[in-house]
């Protein structure tokens, strides 16, 4: 039997310089998106209390999804990880299509929170044009990632601190509410409020799972410590640790919290467009929480569009080291940042300050939709790959991890299934099945571009280990 070990990873030329702290709070950071802050509400409604259940389902499978990529990142740590896994387990197309496709996701995420955060500096500031804002908060985060992994790593554990001081904060006064009986809430917040409605299942088994889709996207970014391997100063210990953290972060801060909520407010006074965290707070009492939870939801905004720019900088570098992007994304600058790489994003996310004028809301959270579809095609891509390594490690043919995955294969089994019913859901939805469309778009102008780039190198299609520059 292969001597469990981590494969040392080629020396990628970027500064390890996030520490355990900082690689902690990105993936807690992660684990709570304006999905949770804003988009619970819809979910609620459609849902009810059974909403509980299917975030409890989805951290399951985003449990079995983390744990199969630690697996491969303690087997090769490396910045462009979930490209890279493709393309050594399924083939150069495969990593080629991942990188773009994440890289996808993240400038689109961007235009979209660019937006979120202007609209949310509005509540405060009305007479601001939500271009200004937009622009500003992309050029302060763009300055940011320039300057030093460093200094990104110490705004996003701000961030996260933010969000998870408020997440806890209503955990506290909630049970508060529940356990003492004060505020405005005190004489209707019960625990049979979860059932005492229309039971736990108000609209039915059907509707509830159709809340996946919602679910699954509030989970999103939850993979981006993986993209920390590469600057993260020991990642055999730090991976590790964030990514066994992760069960008990879902269970507090999405099924604690949205419990906890669900107790004290009824369900049937939630509505789409309506923060859930507002509206406890309304109920409680708290004359200030509507600012509050906005200076939250800002933060988490701004917290997404900065990792945005973090991971796509990295995913062009990949792509250029593996000549499926121009080579001048594989360059470091003097600070050691994919500068090149994150200014062209950056420019990309900029078409989110142009649309703020010309495309109407819906059609912008049509475009935001692909973020979705592109994750899902991420976590599978993570799968399969795992599944692939486990079988070259039972033949011998490569060294087995330092961090298994529980349950082997056959936990990636069960999560791939899983993502092929939440895809399946997408495509039954009238509203978000044009997110499909889309990404059949993409992967009929990926396809087109991969043709092209083996017309021109041939060479491109063989199976090759990474060579990434060393100096900048």
């Amino acid at each position: 039997m292969t001597s469990e070990k981590v494969t040392a990873a080629p020396e990628e030329g970027y500064e390890r310089g996030l520490g355990s702290r900082q690689v902690q709070m990105i993936a807690i950071g992660g684990a709570i998106g304006v999905g949770l802050f804003l988009k619970a509400g819809a979910n609620i409604e459609k849902a009810g209390p059974s909403l509980i259940l299917m975030y409890a389902l989805a951290g399951v499978i985003i449990f079995f999804i983390m744990r199969a990529l630690g697996e491969l990142l303690l087997y090769r740590p490396v910045s462009g990880s979930f490209a890279d896994y493709s393309r050594e387990f399924l083939g150069p197309f495969f990593g080629y299509f991942t990188g773009w496709t994440y890289w996808l996701m993240w400038v689109v995420t961007g235009m979209a929170e660019l937006t979120a955060a202007a609209i949310y500096i509005n509540y405060w500031f009305p007479a601001i044009p939500q271009w200004v804002t937009a622009l500003v908060f992309l050029v302060v985060l763009f300055g940011v990632n320039l300057i030093s992994v460093k200094l990104f790593g110490e705004l996003e554990f701000w961030f996260s601190m933010v969000k998870v001081t408020a997440l806890i904060g209503m955990i506290v006064i909630g049970v508060g509410v529940l356990t003492f009986g004060f505020s405005a809430a005190g004489d209707t917040a019960h625990v049979s409020n979860l059932w005492q409605f229309d039971g736990f299942f108000p609209k039915g088994i059907g509707s509830s799972l159709m809340t996946l889709q919602g679910v699954m996207f509030a989970y999103l970014a939850v993979e981006l410590v993986g993209v920390t391997a590469g600057e993260s100063e020991n990642p055999e210990k730090t991976l590790p640790k964030a990514i066994n953290t992760l069960p008990w972060r879902i269970g507090l801060f999405y099924v604690g919290a949205l419990t906890v909520i669900l107790c004290v407010v009824k369900w049937t006074e939630f509505t789409d467009g309506v923060s859930p965290f507002v509206k406890a707070f309304a109920v409680i009492g708290i004359p200030a929480g509507a600012g509050i939870v906005n200076f939250v939801v800002l933060t988490a905004a701004l917290s997404s569009c900065n990792s945005g720019m973090y991971s796509t900088g990295r995913m062009l570098r990949t792509l250029a080291d593996n000549r499926e992007a121009p080579r001048v994304f594989n360059r470091l600058s003097s600070t050691k940042t994919p500068a090149f790489g994150i200014t062209v994003s950056v420019l990309f996310m900029g078409i989110g300050v142009v649309l703020n004028y010309v495309v109407p809301e819906k059609a912008f959270g049509y475009v935001t939709s692909v973020a979705t579809a592109a994750g899902i095609w991420t976590w599978l891509m993570i799968l399969v790959s795992h599944v692939l390594y486990r079988r070259a490690v039972a033949a011998g043919r490569l060294p087995a991890s330092a961090f298994p995955a529980p349950g082997g294969a056959a936990s990636s089994y069960v999560a791939i299934v899983f993502l092929l019913f939440v895809t399946g859901l997408i495509a039954y939805d009238a509203d978000s099945r044009i997110c499909l469309y889309v990404m059949a778009g993409w992967a009929v102008a990926l396809g087109i571009g991969w043709t092209v780039l083996k017309s021109r190198i041939p060479e491109i299609a063989d199976r090759r280990e990474p060579e990434l520059e060393k100096v900048g």
